[in-house]
């Protein structure tokens, strides 16, 4: 495609609405983005951006090439990714993604990995935001939740992380241990600030105690801890992270209805490399000490 550049560079600009973002994008100078629009245009005949004081905005006929460029684009980054992946040793990128939640249990085990073959660079990924295997933005991905549905995806059942219900030993002295679920009133609770979660212990915790009782609320689960290490109230963890920390007192032992599963999730067009293979071994032989029900 002779006018590739140009058009690469239309679509980061129509992408971030500046010149600068697109150059940094990019990794190229502002003058090298102006030039390839201003081309561009000129080669089109076509206006592709209105200029205006806060950045460039894509004309009628700029927002039709950007449907190309885009699906242009994601082409040849499925194209790299899957290309990256083949191989018949364990080396170059592996790129593996998760929730920020099991960190904890997922960089150990990246590490470890990584000194087994000391050729390889790792990516960590992890958010909210569901990375495209099929675009080869991960090599491996563990989700939680539901089992997913995308076409072309390999996807193996992977446990449950056991998730209690814990309190600190300062909380319960001041508050007292509740025997059972008929005990909770009085007790504070730690819990998620979204009313939406769809984490089945947030879901258990809403509808068992009364909304003001969860007087202290996160926005990121990954922080319930330190709060609760911190005596702000009764809280849900991992029994793995639950397990590191002293000074906390198991209120309820971990229970099925809070668990949700984990899956490994790759591509049918990497599953079978050496690296991925290589990789999901070592990485279920390491979860088996996770609590996570294998």
């Amino acid at each position: 495609m002779e006018n590739w550049d140009e058009i690469r560079t239309a679509y980061h600009v129509a992408r971030v609405g500046t010149v600068s973002g697109a150059a940094d994008a990019l990794g190229v100078h502002h003058a090298t983005v102006i030039r390839h629009i201003d081309a561009l245009e000129g080669r089109l005949g076509v206006k592709l951006f209105q200029r205006h004081a806060r950045g460039y905005t894509p004309t009628e006929a700029g927002a039709d090439l950007m449907l190309v460029a885009q699906a242009t684009d994601d082409q040849i980054t499925q194209l790299v990714g899957r290309i990256k992946g083949r191989g018949d040793d364990v080396s170059g990128e592996l790129v593996v993604t998760s929730l920020a939640s099991i960190s904890p249990l997922v960089t150990p085990t990246l590490v470890a990995f990584q000194r087994q073959h000391p050729g390889l660079i790792v990516r960590y990924l992890t958010g909210d935001r569901v990375f495209r295997l099929e675009y080869g933005e991960a090599h491996v991905a563990i989700r939680a939740g539901s089992a997913p549905d995308q076409p072309d995806n390999v996807v193996q059942p992977f446990g449950k992380l056991e998730i209690g219900l814990y309190a600190s030993r300062e909380y319960v002295a001041r508050k007292g241990k509740p025997a059972d679920e008929t005990d909770l009133d009085g007790h504070e609770f730690v819990g998620g600030d979204s009313e939406n979660s769809r984490a089945p212990f947030n879901a258990w915790l809403r509808n068992t105690v009364a909304k003001d009782q969860i007087v202290f609320r996160l926005a990121d689960n990954i922080m319930f801890r330190d709060a609760i290490l911190a005596g702000a109230g009764i809280g849900f963890m991992s029994k793995w992270d639950a397990d590191r920390c002293d000074g906390l007192v198991e209120i309820f032992p971990p229970r099925d209805e809070w668990s949700a599963p984990f899956w490994l999730v790759t591509h049918v067009d990497l599953h079978r490399t050496t690296k991925v293979q290589t990789f999901l071994r070592f990485l279920k032989e390491e979860a088996k000490g996770w609590h996570i029900g294998l």
